[in-house]
């Protein structure tokens, strides 16, 4: 039975074509006023054609109406809450998007000359010297796109200073519980990789780390806390283990929503780190993006910093393309000014206080669902949890019922589904993170949803299993359709 099911329920929509009529027309358009001109003669005939074939023909009120409607069946932030973990999708509050639309910030061009640019200057100046108090580091670069983009740039970073040693090396190690993108990016900049176990708390096993490092490491990748939604005890004693041997420690900062205030990164001997604006800093980033994906560094890393770089003499901001040993442009112009300004409205509008109670409402909130359904699904580990949490399915799958098919039920119940089966060493994953945003009374919602599901999946599996039943399209078969997509519409 589910109880306190919130839903949004509108007719099941055709396709357009599917309500398209001969001869009916959306608009309607003056006489023209200018000489008319033969198209094909113009053009030429083999660039014209009078119609298109199959093209939907309907009025304006279908048109409205039908992408209305097909607004209706989008899940959004705005909406319920996204308890995807590790992606930190978080409330956007409105006054972000209000001062990035701002005339002269949104219609800045990358190609004005400086003198007209001071203002999207100083915006940038000023987020730079705010992400660096956040992280402790020494420099930033903001041009990064995205976090996996920001990765990359680090470890291209690393690469340059030991190249400039006499040696880049040729390996990076990287825990089981970093990122999926982490072995990706070390390979795409030329080292191979290596796994380190997590023990069985589920944080880094130091002795064997120890073990593993030695003078062909370039440098260790991870994630603080990691996927696990685990802070790393041990992450000081980590980086004096790879700084003894000459190798660098490159955090990935995608999850610094559970530490902005509390804790800096550069304060336990990060060389290097990237921070995703559109997370922890509530630009959604629901849909592909845009994102941004800063590269902070310590020291003597600064060199190498992508170029330009921002600087400012006599109070005028300018660019310094003079950087003869940077690693070269890693984005077109000076990276997604949106999220940059957004990030600093964000910023600024909570203050140095605000971003830390932020930070310790997101830990409460994943620690109130950890202690409420932790009498009803499997936690592996049992570190304290930070802003996130990482259930098993281990005692529903006794029953025949995977993570999957829970995350289809909650769909019943007006949720949006958690992450699924990340990280790959829980089996069975179920990865829940809140965010600072909820209340608790959304909370206690998502709460009985997940404690519904798993009483049902005692006393009525099949129901879980063949779910959702409330939507508009029923469980697809899903390997039929990764593999064979059906992505264009065929008339009958």
């Amino acid at each position: 039975m589910i109880k306190k099911v919130r839903q949004h329920i509108n007719q099941n929509e055709p396709l357009l074509f599917e309500n398209s009529s001969p001869g009916k027309r959306g608009y309607q358009l003056p006489p023209l006023d200018v000489p008319a001109v033969d198209a094909a003669k113009v053009l030429g005939a083999q660039n014209t054609r009078a119609e298109i074939e199959g093209f939907p023909e309907v009025s304006e009120v279908e048109a409205i109406r039908h992408f209305t409607r097909l607004s209706t069946q989008n899940y959004a932030i705005d909406l319920g809450l996204y308890p995807l973990g590790s992606c930190t999708m978080k409330y956007n509050p409105r006054v972000n998007e209000q001062v990035a639309r701002i005339e002269g910030l949104a219609w800045a061009h990358p190609y004005h000359p400086e003198s007209l640019t001071q203002g999207i200057l100083a915006v940038m100046g000023e987020l730079e010297k705010m992400l660096l108090e956040i992280t402790g580091m020494d420099a930033v670069t903001l041009q990064p796109a995205a976090g996996a983009h920001g990765e990359f740039t680090g470890i291209l970073l690393i690469r340059a200073l030991l190249e400039s040693r006499g040696n880049p090396r040729k390996k990076i190690l990287i825990p089981d519980s970093a990122h999926g993108t982490n072995p990706a990016t070390a390979t795409m900049a030329g080292y191979s990789v290596e796994n380190i176990k997590s023990n069985d708390r589920g944080m880094v096993d130091v002795e064997s780390l120890a073990r593993a490092v030695d003078d062909d490491v370039a440098a260790l990748m991870i994630t603080n806390p990691n996927t696990l939604g685990v802070f790393e005890q041990n992450i000081t004693r980590i980086a004096e283990i790879m700084h003894a041997k000459g190798a660098m420690v490159y955090m990935d900062g995608a999850n610094m929503n559970a530490l902005v205030g509390i804790a800096r990164p550069g304060d336990f001997g990060v060389d290097v780190m990237h921070l995703n604006l559109h997370k922890t800093f509530s630009t959604p980033h629901g849909g592909g993006g845009p994102g941004s994906g800063p590269v902070a560094v310590k020291r003597q890393l600064v060199p190498f910093l992508p170029k330009p770089r921002l600087r400012q003499i006599g109070g005028q901001w300018s660019w310094n393309y003079d950087l003869p040993q940077s690693i070269g442009r890693v984005r077109a112009f000076y990276g997604n000014i949106g999220m940059h300004v957004r990030a600093l409205a964000y910023i600024m509008a909570h203050g140095g206080d605000g971003l830390r109670n932020a930070t310790m409402d997101a830990v409460l909130n994943a620690n109130y669902i950890r202690a409420l359904i932790g009498d009803y699904y499997v936690l592996p580990h049992k570190a304290p949890t930070m802003h996130e949490c990482v259930f098993s399915d281990e005692r529903q799958a006794k029953l025949g019922v995977r993570t999957g098919d829970i995350a289809k039920r909650l769909i019943d119940y007006g949720f949006h589904p958690y992450t699924v089966s990340f990280p790959l060493i829980v089996q069975g994953a179920m990865m829940i993170e809140p965010t600072e945003t909820e209340s608790k009374a959304e909370l206690d919602l998502f709460v009985d949803a997940l404690i519904s599901i798993a009483k049902e999946i005692e006393e009525n599996p099949e129901m879980v299993l063949k779910a959702p039943h409330n939507t508009r399209t029923s469980r697809v078969d899903e390997t039929t359709a990764a593999r064979k997509p059906i992505v264009r519409w065929k008339p009958n």
